[in-house]
């Protein structure tokens, strides 16, 4: 399949931006990525044409707007080749157990949900180090599994370090042992093809606007029966079958963990994201996002006073880096300058910061829509950068 760059950039209307007078170069899509035409547009389309709440009417506008609800699910099922649609959640959970094993390279949002756990329940938190390349030490991962391992949570691609975890053979070490896993996808789902069944995941989350998608919502995949054997985190309208005076009956799956009126446009907006991708051609946008990461890492390196944070064989395109003698928020400001957006900071990874000796990093993400002339603007921009910290 032919990847048209250039085709692909003016279905993102902002990208044709001009920040102080220059060309928007983004490459902050780590954060958040930006929206297609075709996202916008059915977005647009269900305020004005199909919007009304979910499943619990009869009238024509609630029909319209459960069918296309329903269709965003099912994208996501496609999307990750669950086996059902019954597997395919648009809110968060939770797991509860006695030891839970992470990695020091998790984003905050898979820290602290489980720091909630060790402060009401005493459960006790096992890290496991990354090497110095940022890859993770596999060995050192075997060896933290215990028959008192109660769930693994680990992230596919770290949001910092850009290094894409052996997700399948960590997921067999812990499942000979009877330990579930967790995966946080948030990144890897944008970047590589996932398929959670080839994967064996117990759970996998993706959060729709680092693909394309709006903000507000995210997909939790679970197994089925894990999902049947598990109680609702909230109460409200859909989760329930039957209420009584003397007690619930909760719904199935997927519906008993939707609680309230959901993200309903979302989940369109989302479903029209992940058809766009899948219309782009999975394999071609990762070729693609490869082509132009090596291109990054190659030029980057030649630049005498950068430091990259992350090196790890086979990485994404995720560049997080300092420069001798100057602060990231400042490198970042005069980026800024020639329209050159990066995201600087701890990027929500304070533990993984530490191990590196580092307080704040740039760092330049890249998505479909970036090009390697969007990396000579970065090194250029820079290079210019540089000339203020001599």
């Amino acid at each position: 399949m032919t990847f048209d760059l250039e085709k692909i950039r003016a279905d993102f209307p902002i990208l044709s931006e001009q920040i102080h007078g220059h060309r928007l170069v983004y490459l902050d899509s780590g954060a958040s990525a930006q929206k297609p035409v075709q996202v916008l547009d059915r977005m647009d389309h269900a305020f004005r044409h199909e919007y009304a709440n979910v499943h619990r009417g009869l009238h024509t506008l609630a029909t319209r707007a459960t069918e296309g609800y329903e269709a965003g699910r099912e994208s996501a099922r496609r999307f990750l080749n669950a086996g059902r649609i019954e597997e395919i959640i648009f809110t968060k959970s939770a797991t509860e157990g006695d030891e839970i094993v992470l990695t020091i390279m998790e984003h905050h949002s898979n820290i602290v949900p489980w720091h909630f756990h060790r402060e009401r329940k005493g459960a006790v938190i096992k890290w496991v180090d990354v090497r110095d390349d940022g890859s993770l030490d596999l060995d050192a991962f075997e060896a933290s599994l215990s028959d008192r391992t109660r769930i693994v949570a680990v992230t596919h691609m770290s949001n910092v370090l850009g290094t894409i975890n052996p997700i399948k053979d960590m997921i067999a070490m812990a499942h000979a042992r009877g330990i579930p896993v967790l995966v946080d996808g948030s990144q890897g789902a944008v970047h590589t093809k996932v398929d959670v069944q080839d994967l064996d995941a117990d759970f996998y989350i993706m959060t729709g606007h680092k693909l394309y998608g709006p903000t507000g919502i995210g997909v939790l995949y679970g197994k089925y029966d894990l999902l049947a054997d598990m109680q609702p985190y909230q109460g409200g309208g859909e989760m329930i079958e039957a209420v009584t005076l003397e007690g619930v009956t909760y719904n199935e799956p997927p519906h008993r963990f939707e609680a309230g009126t959901p993200p309903i446009v979302q989940a369109m907006g989302l479903g029209a994201a992940l058809d766009y991708m899948e219309g782009l051609g999975r394999d071609a946008i990762a070729a693609h996002e490869h082509d132009v990461a090596e291109y990054a890492h190659e030029r980057l390196s030649r630049i005498n006073s950068l430091r990259m944070i992350g090196t790890a064989p086979g990485k994404g395109g995720i560049f997080s880096f300092e420069i001798a003698g100057a602060h990231a928020h400042d490198v970042a400001t005069i980026l800024d300058r020639y329209g050159i957006a990066v995201r600087a900071g701890t990027h929500c990874a304070q533990p993984l910061l530490k191990r590196f000796g580092v307080t704040s990093t740039c760092r330049a993400s890249l998505a479909l829509y970036s090009g390697k002339d969007d990396v000579d603007a970065l090194v250029d921009g820079i290079e210019r950068a540089q000339k203020f910290f001599a």
